[in-house]
């Protein structure tokens, strides 16, 4: 099978090229911009008449969607490109599935959650209540999904980090070993996701073929719960930086554009008993990709 990777220069798209490395599919990685020595082939998801036109030339069986517009402050200001990038061209490919009779991985967030309180992890039917843009612009990509009547598998997930591109792990290394205190964020709870554990999940379901048959919406994390202050301590503690003071704020602390959802655990139940996934737990997953990095 031809399987296409969208934002394949990406935190996931980069791990995705690794997992892939072996497999008997043919993966092709896409991007709108290049990575310094990796193969990328330019295409515009935003395009819906260069997206069929490539699903058709390299005769796609499936596509994993990878880009998005991730940046949730900026969003605010920014709703028409987030909703080109998170729901217009997420439309784009499920409709180009949809004529291939293909199948689309599209990757969602738990930001869709966060407006009503929650004490229990997020399950994949419960309502919808985004915060913010972000949330509401990568609702509506799921919901274009739906309504383009493809196969499909929407995996919501959280908190992503890895050694590629911006992300938490990334700038809390660099803060924890050049600061001598450091305040974080004791009041949003969720759950660290490492990209290459996703990746390996997405991977994993392809090459089984265990998709047939199984569309739906689902939610992978790796395991557990922490704060992104527990979080921090961890990357100070697996990196050396124990110099660095880490103290617990609250979130009113540091005004935003948008209110982060104050918990957003996922539960992964669906997802682990339908494609039979061993999740790793985060701490681990975390001196996984710290290693890596070295």
């Amino acid at each position: 099978m031809n399987i296409l990777v969208t934002g394949s220069n990406g935190q996931l798209g980069m791990e995705m090229r690794k997992v892939s490395a072996c497999s008997s599919d043919r993966y092709i990685f896409t991007d709108v911009n290049d990575f310094p020595g990796v193969e990328t082939e330019y295409l515009d998801i935003t395009d819906s008449g260069a997206v069929n036109s490539l699903v058709r030339e390299k005769s796609i069986g499936a596509i994993v969607n990878c880009a998005a517009y991730t940046d949730v402050d900026r969003a605010e200001e920014d709703r028409e490109m987030a909703d080109l990038l998170n729901h217009l061209a997420v439309k784009n490919l499920a409709e180009a599935m949809k004529s291939a009779g293909g199948l689309l991985v599209h990757i969602s967030t738990d930001y869709v959650f966060g407006k009503e309180p929650y004490n229990v992890p997020c399950r994949e039917d419960q309502r919808g209540t985004p915060t913010g843009v972000y949330g509401e612009t990568k609702l509506a990509g799921e919901r274009a999904v739906l309504a383009s009547g493809c196969r499909y598998l929407i995996i919501r997930t959280a908190w992503l980090y890895s050694e590629y591109g911006k992300n938490f792990v990334k700038t809390m290394l660099d803060l924890t070993g050049s600061r001598q205190e450091l305040n974080v964020v004791f009041d949003q709870t969720g759950t660290p996701t490492y990209a290459l554990d996703l990746a390996e999940a997405i991977y994993h379901i392809i090459e089984t073929r265990k998709f047939e048959g199984r569309s739906g919406i689902y939610h992978y994390s790796d395991e557990g719960v922490c704060s992104w202050y527990d979080f921090t301590k961890m990357i100070a503690e697996y990196s050396g930086h124990a110099e660095c003071r880490i103290l617990p704020c609250h979130s009113s602390e540091y005004p935003s554009k948008v209110v982060r959802p104050s918990y957003s655990a996922l539960d992964k139940t669906k997802i682990k008993t339908t494609f039979g996934l061993e999740i790793p737990y985060w701490t681990d997953s975390l001196r996984r990709c710290l290693d890596n990095m070295k």
